[in-house]
């Protein structure tokens, strides 16, 4: 049976405190500070029944084994937030929302807030919010995370547009020749608002002390590779005997310049195809010896490094652990709710455009007792990543504008055709 460090056995007695009184908790727990099992803790001290953990499906079965160490008096099932609708039991005497930062879309609430709330609706349990970053791109973020709960701050809103009245800095925003409204602009006093149901807690206030060390290789792509990127950035546009390359937006220049950076390309038939496999090979041949974690972008690259890496790449968490093999996965489903403690090193195949994906999956293989952290860039010699890199690392997402400036002279109407989807 596993025994609490210090400060989870004070946060589950502070946590107890607010959620009887509020019904609903937020613990805003930094990456690897504990925050599944203290949620676990606290539902076992309340006297909870039975208890629904909802999660992204890679972290599933570590939920799992979290409960299995705890052995806790409740039943408990996980479920992904995708597998919502299957959930056909109430009775629910708590709710656990991991990762709740991504129900946080606005103006509208996004489809996994509407399920949640259906399921909330249908129990009336206790609610316990568990995130690392519960608000990383705008404060206006926490508004759908907490909607659905009857007693939180905002709950005499009638919706996200009367919240933004009293707590958002609205302003015009042009795209295409159109003013829309842009409510990214939340004030502190939302953090303020939620303060009595929130428990902050750090990696320094847990006493981490990993030093995290970013390298930056660079690979030579294959000449053909970097002459078609050249060729469809002058012509927008690369006809082969059956598939075509079309870049007639600047927002599919962006991408497609992204894919065949890192060797692969989606076709506008909507077929894909790898034609370089220049990283893979670095990859493999650099870390012999290495047990990895390999981050890539798109569908394509897992193609690429199974290629080259055979028997000695998984993509399941279980797997990894159980196996010398190195593990692929994608950075947008596997930057939340995972440990990579036993990877020697993080390897990034490609780069998202997101600072929130940059921060958190680089803090995958973080624990307490690791005084060091290791992480690779492959970035094609020439190519767009590094330019993703330097906007990402300054907490700022990499935009079409970046891309415009570094890469790109697109004529004034075109520019203005395709602005609508920047």
């Amino acid at each position: 049976m596993i025994e609490f460090r210090d400060y989870q056995e004070k946060i589950i007695s502070d946590g107890i405190g607010i959620i009887k009184q509020h019904r609903f908790l937020y613990l805003a727990m930094e990456v690897r500070t504990g925050k599944t099992l203290t949620s676990l803790g606290i539902c076992d001290e309340i006297g909870a029944k039975k208890v629904l953990f909802i999660t992204k499906k890679k972290a599933i079965s570590s939920i799992q084994s979290d409960f299995e160490l705890l052995m806790p008096q409740f039943e408990l099932e996980v479920i992904n937030y995708e597998s919502l609708h299957k959930i056909r039991q109430t009775g629910w005497d708590v709710v656990i929302c991991d990762e709740a930062h991504g129900m946080g879309a606005f103006p509208k609430p996004s489809g996994r807030s509407k399920k949640v709330k259906n399921i909330i609706f249908r129990s009336d349990p206790y609610i316990i919010l568990l995130s690392g970053t519960p608000t990383p791109e705008a404060y206006s973020q926490m508004y759908h995370q907490v909607f659905f709960i009857p007693n939180n701050p905002f709950a005499h809103y009638k919706n996200f547009y009367q919240f933004a009245n009293d707590y958002v800095g609205v302003v015009k925003k042009k795209i295409g020749g159109l003013y829309i409204n842009d409510y990214s602009k939340g004030s502190k006093k939302i953090i303020e608002a939620m303060s009595p149901y929130t428990i902050n807690f750090s990696q320094k206030d847990a006493g981490f002390v990993v030093q995290t060390n970013e390298h930056v290789l660079e690979v030579e792509m294959k000449s053909s590779t970097t002459s078609l990127i050249s060729k469809l950035k002058r012509d927008l546009v690369v006809e082969g005997d059956t598939e075509v390359i079309l870049a007639d937006t600047a927002v599919k220049l962006m991408t497609k310049v992204h894919q065949l950076c890192s060797g692969t390309i989606k076709f506008e038939s909507g077929n894909s195809m790898i034609i370089d496999l220049s990283k893979a090979e670095f990859i493999k041949k650099q870390f012999r010896g290495f047990k990895i974690g390999i981050f890539y972008k798109f569908k394509e690259e897992l193609n690429a490094i199974k290629e080259v890496f055979g028997d000695e790449i998984c993509t399941e968490l279980d797997c990894f652990n159980t196996t010398d093999k190195n593990i692929a996965l994608q950075i947008v489903s596997g930057r939340e709710g995972i440990s990579l403690r036993r990877a020697n090193a993080l390897v990034y195949y490609n780069i998202d455009f997101s600072a929130t994906s940059y921060w958190q999956s680089r803090d995958r293989m973080t624990t307490k007792d690791r005084l060091k952290n290791d992480i690779y860039w492959i970035f094609s010699k020439g190519g767009i990543e590094k330019d993703i890199y330097k906007a990402v690392i300054k907490k700022k997402d990499y935009t079409l504008s970046h891309f415009r400036r570094k890469f790109i002279n697109l004529s004034s109407d075109r520019t203005t055709n395709t602005s609508k989807k920047d």
